[in-house]
């Protein structure tokens, strides 16, 4: 995944992105005034009367030309993708603009930071069609200002190669990361510019509590984590484990990254290798919930609400896995064979309760940012 996602790509998480995958917008379609599936509260709709639905999102944002076709065949609109960067920079330019939205559909934003969206009053509330077919665990708002759709666990990966080398074990929890062992060994994201990296911060006080999350940074700093701006630096600049990274020469066996990341350096290489090349540590997972929402202010309204719809389509779900390496939050969507091959399935991942985050998110992120940035 990219720097969210994945957000995420997550989106978490989003690895896709790394690797030189760009969203394709779907052939255009003929009429413009067509509501197709966002044709619900159709009253007071406001339509520009524009054949393009602009979707703003963080880097990682990917789907297949097809998929986005079937969009513009259903509705008659055509997706433009506006990426902006980490998902915490993409909703920050966001909130910057707001009432004059750059697009009309925001996509990223995540658990670790939907409390500073809806604060800030960036959406325009929609029930999107299909949403009773969404995991109810990760509907998170009640009004319906954002839209479940895609989750991913962010985790510490690990170049398997480096730690068969060093007949050395890989770490198995948050503990051994501190350990002497481990040193100089780990790469992560700023929680405050990153997606990832707040995540990740966020797994540590879920594991360790508001008081000791702070002496297991300091115990992190001590044994050499180094913190980069975003998870495109960490992951293929940093990691040794990652295409980018072998290429860059990179020195860091550990990178917070996601439980969905082996499976893209799998699918993408060449050949296909038939096991993945890094792995998960799945004791450092924190869960990752992505949303998107309609910016209020948009100028396709209309086309927003049936891109919202189109996005928990279950087209668009089993599109995401190979596109996106994020989990659907639709019901009984099936999974690629590589998706659940190579990636990490993780049981009881680290949370933290959206209240807790929206109440002390920033206070932990300025201590972290005094412990681990300086």
């Amino acid at each position: 995944m990219n720097t969210t996602r994945r957000t995420t790509q997550l989106a978490v998480t989003a690895v896709a992105a790394a690797l030189g995958v760009t969203a394709l917008a779907g052939c255009g379609g003929s009429d413009t005034s067509s509501s197709g599936s966002g044709g619900t509260k159709g009253s007071g709709t406001k339509s520009s009367g524009s054949k393009t639905v602009t979707l703003v999102s963080h880097d990682s944002f990917n789907a297949s030309d097809a998929v986005l076709k079937e969009f513009t065949a259903r509705t008659g609109y055509t997706v433009k993708v506006l990426k902006s960067g980490d998902a915490g920079v993409a909703l920050n330019q966001e909130i910057l603009t707001k009432g004059s939205p750059r697009g009309d559909v925001f996509f990223g934003v995540d658990n670790t930071l939907l409390s500073r969206a809806l604060d800030s009053g960036l959406f325009t509330p929609y029930e999107a069609k299909g949403l009773d077919a969404v995991a109810a665990d990760t509907r998170l708002d009640a009004e319906h200002r954002v839209t479940p759709v895609d989750t991913g666990d962010i985790c510490v990966n690990y170049d398997k190669k480096y730690f068969a080398d060093k007949k050395l074990a890989p770490p198995q929890t948050f503990d051994d990361l501190a350990k002497p062992a481990y040193r100089n060994l780990l790469v992560t994201e700023n929680a405050a510019t990153s997606s990832p990296g707040l995540g990740f911060l966020l797994g540590t006080v879920a594991a360790y509590g508001e008081k000791g999350y702070q002496d297991y940074w300091k115990k992190l700093k001590d044994n050499g984590v180094k913190v980069v701006d975003g998870w495109e630096q960490a992951y293929n600049e940093e990691f040794s484990g990652s295409a980018g990274g072998r290429k860059a020469k990179a020195d860091r066996p550990l990178v917070v990254s996601y439980a969905s990341s082996p499976p893209v350096e799998v699918l993408y290489a060449k050949p296909q290798p038939t096991e993945a090349p890094t792995g998960v540590v799945t004791g450092t997972c924190f869960r990752q919930i992505e949303f998107a929402g309609l910016l209020d202010g948009a100028r396709n309204e209309e086309g927003g609400k049936a891109l919202l719809d189109f996005l928990i389509s279950k087209e668009f779900q089993e599109d995401m896995p190979l596109n996106m390496f994020v989990n659907p939050v639709v019901k009984d969507v099936k999974l690629p064979e590589l998706f659940t091959k190579f990636g990490a399935t993780v049981e009881g991942p680290k949370t933290v309760a959206p209240d807790l985050i929206s109440k002390n998110r920033e206070q932990w992120v300025q201590s972290w940012s005094s412990l681990a940035v300086k």
